[in-house]
């Protein structure tokens, strides 16, 4: 007999747990660039953040918290000044290649 699985009792998914290293936020920022969303790149600084410590990152970028997670969540559309403030508190930057 099948068990069924009430999905309310399954626990959020939060992809801050999943972030380790520098490889994992190197990797995880490609592929969310490659798909080319300006939400799910907010929304990956964001879970990077959190994975990092948002306080820090919040302190780093010279951005207020509250004003950090508002402009990090997956439906905002932040300046470009607050993507370049936060990748430089990860210590990360992005780049421009050609397309082959």
């Amino acid at each position: 007999m099948m068990h069924k699985v009430n999905i309310n009792d399954l626990p959020e998914f939060d992809m801050a747990q999943y972030i380790k290293s520098d490889a994992d936020i190197v990797e995880y920022l490609s592929q969310v660039l490659e798909e080319g969303n300006s939400g799910e790149l907010a929304a990956a600084l964001g879970h990077i953040a959190k994975a990092r410590g948002m306080t820090e990152i919040a302190k780093a970028s010279g951005i207020k918290r509250e004003s950090l997670y508002k402009a990090l969540n997956p439906n905002s559309h932040p300046r470009f000044d607050t993507i370049q403030r936060v990748c430089k508190a990860l210590g990360v930057k992005l780049t421009v290649t050609s397309i082959p």
